[in-house]
């Protein structure tokens, strides 16, 4: 059988500095000329930016990031930017990028030490780049490594790596094929088999320097790159955030990261994930995520930031009693988007999973758009899956275009999705003023409670309390 909703509301109320090296045909379309007359001119305008922006490398620690390269750029031929006619971005307006002049960010020359971070193990990239005086990692477990993929060793970590990445390599869209060809570094963080970093989180700070100003028409593209691999029976926590940073609140730039994850069989990973991008950034994010027989994996996402904002979520179980637990609290203000497609895929026996999403609309330019797919494939049998999305518009004309989707091909399953969109009930609202309570704590009561659940899920204190903080200050000043 098969299962599908969809609901549509919008309601009446000091490192080095590269080079730049000489002008060069592209060599994207010198391998391809055939190709280039059914290629789009302005992605290829991009590519060919984006390649005369990246340093080539003929150390053999580096081909892991070459291969990436090759790889996006034969994709890149048959890619075009996306429109509305587009299935997947029906709802998603790109024409803010595409109306901006698009560089690559330049490499980082002067960085601040006034970052921090409660983090004991954290790894910083800026526009791209690996910072290693901005990252510090003094716990980590035997046989482990994080760090760039330049400083990998030859030998049985490097193979172990190339094999994990080599299934990863391609997937994905557009953007996330421009990142692949403009990455200028790889992050890799890697957990041998039977280690344990889950008490003591590891934080991956992705900071945006190189900004323009609002209204300039300039938008500095910056492509970050992370791959992550938990091997068998390993345990991971992982804080991933993203911020602007030196570039003032309302600077604009654009960061289209990616991050992949590899959860070997039994392996564990804690994922959290904030966002909070100056409010004339794009922010698009790719998270592709494999798990094997018996591994668990759970994210937990938070999304403030952001002109533009589009997390690509894609997750699949790839062997049986394997566990996914997703959640996600975005909020849209003025003029903001925040964007959610995520598609989890379950193969095998015995899965479980569960989605909850949850957003704020406080503005009436605010927009979400939320378009979740779980697929229950035909040997998926005695799987338990629920997805449900809850949306609050918080002003006139305010808009919501959700789209949960269940696809059920198994007979012997337990599954279910909801939706629901509303504005605070006045019921809840005049039981604080029955209780003296005035109408404006009582609204800023019941706003922030509507997230809290998700906020609760953050694992670590310190960071839930930030977070939760930041959240509340922004909600309460809408």
């Amino acid at each position: 059988m098969a299962c599908c909703c969809y609901t549509n509301f919008s309601s009446t109320l000091a490192p080095l500095r590269l080079r730049r090296p000489p002008r060069r045909r592209n060599s994207i379309t010198a391998a391809n000329p055939a190709s280039v007359s059914l290629s789009d001119p302005f992605v290829l305008d991009i590519a060919d930016k984006l390649e005369d922006s990246v340093s080539t490398s003929s150390s053999s620690s580096f081909s892991l990031l070459q291969k990436l390269r090759d790889s996006s750029s034969q994709s890149l031929l048959s890619q075009r930017w996306p429109s509305p006619k587009d299935e997947l971005y029906r709802f998603t307006d790109t024409s803010f990028l595409k109306s901006s002049k698009i560089l690559p960010a330049s490499p980082p020359s002067i960085i601040s030490p006034s970052l921090s971070s409660p983090a004991s193990n954290i790894i910083t990239l800026v526009d791209g780049h690996v910072i290693p005086a901005l990252s510090r990692i003094p716990s980590l477990p035997a046989g482990a490594f994080a760090g760039s993929a330049a400083d990998i060793p030859p030998g049985a970590l490097y193979e172990n790596l190339l094999a994990a990445a080599g299934e990863l390599f391609h997937n994905g869209d557009l953007f996330w094929n421009l990142n692949g060809f403009g990455a200028p570094d790889l992050a890799v963080v890697y957990i041998p088999d039977g280690a344990r970093m889950i008490d003591e989180p590891l934080h991956l700070r992705f900071c945006a320097v190189d900004a323009a100003e609002a209204g300039s028409g300039r938008l500095p593209l910056s492509n970050p790159r992370v791959l992550v691999v938990a091997g068998k029976q390993a345990e991971l926590a992982i804080v991933e955030e993203h911020l602007g940073v030196e570039s003032g609140e309302g600077n604009s730039y654009w960061s289209n990261s990616v991050v992949e994850i590899v959860v070997e069989e039994g392996g564990k990973v804690s994922h959290s994930y904030v966002q909070k991008q100056s409010v004339n950034a794009a922010h698009i994010k790719w998270t592709l995520v494999r798990q094997e027989t018996r591994s668990s994996y759970e994210l937990v996402e938070i999304s403030t930031g952001g002109k533009l904002s589009r997390h690509n979520l894609h997750v699949q179980q790839l062997g049986p009693d394997t566990t996914t637990e997703l959640s996600a609290f975005h909020v849209a203000q003025g003029d903001q988007i925040q964007d959610l497609h995520s598609k989890l895929v379950l193969d095998h026996p015995r899965g479980y999973s569960r989605q909850l999403h949850k957003c704020i609309v406080s503005h009436s330019t605010g927009h979400v758009v939320f378009d979740g797919n779980i697929k229950v494939n035909r040997f998926a049998q005695q799987t338990d899956a629920g997805q449900l999305t809850r949306t609050l518009l918080l002003a006139p004309r305010a808009t919501a275009n959700v789209m949960p989707n269940l696809q059920i091909i198994a007979d012997d399953v337990k599954c279910s999705h909801g939706a629901a969109i509303s504005d605070l009930e006045e019921e809840h609202l005049f039981y604080f003023q029955a209780r003296g309570i005035d109408m404006k704590t009582a609204r800023d009561a019941l706003v922030f409670s509507f997230g809290s659940e998700i906020l609760a899920r953050i694992p670590f204190e310190a960071y839930r309390k930030s977070i939760s903080h930041q959240v509340k200050e922004l909600l309460t000043a809408s």
